[in-house]
């Protein structure tokens, strides 16, 4: 196999519902595992947890994450998704779906190098950066 990265996110009870937005917004599959099919919790309240999520886009984009059990504090903080490219309707689509309930940091337009480039933070708390290449 190829060495591929893959960015692996981190939620506080949110991880299921983030990786089926995050399906709607990229297409593919998404496998999940609960804390419970592994006996990886004796609470029961976090035995429907993520203990690990997997999207796999049609386009070999690969997509991570799980919910961060209490006992070992906050999630880690995720840092910035960045999606990049020059189709432009399929990274437009993108955008308008990740911008459902974001935070627009920097509206997806022209930038100063030529590109169209665009930041916000989605509903979830996670920063996503995307730019387009060639847009004159």
């Amino acid at each position: 196999m190829t060495t591929r990265l893959n960015p692996y996110l981190s939620f506080k009870d949110q991880a299921r519902s983030a990786m089926e937005f995050y399906r709607s917004v990229l297409g593919g599959e998404l496998t999940t595992s609960t804390f419970a099919e592994f006996d990886a919790t004796a609470d029961p309240a976090q035995a429907d947890g993520i203990m690990h999520a997997q999207l796999e886009a049609p386009n070999g984009m690969v997509l991570m994450g799980s919910d961060t059990p209490p006992e070992m504090g906050e999630p880690t903080p995720n840092g910035t998704v960045s999606l990049s490219g020059d189709d432009e309707d399929e990274l437009r689509g993108y955008w308008d779906a990740l911008s459902d309930g974001a935070q627009v940091a920097v509206p997806l337009e022209k930038a100063p190098w030529g590109d169209s480039f665009g930041m916000l933070t989605d509903r979830y708390g996670v920063s996503w950066m995307v730019n387009i290449s060639g847009q004159g």
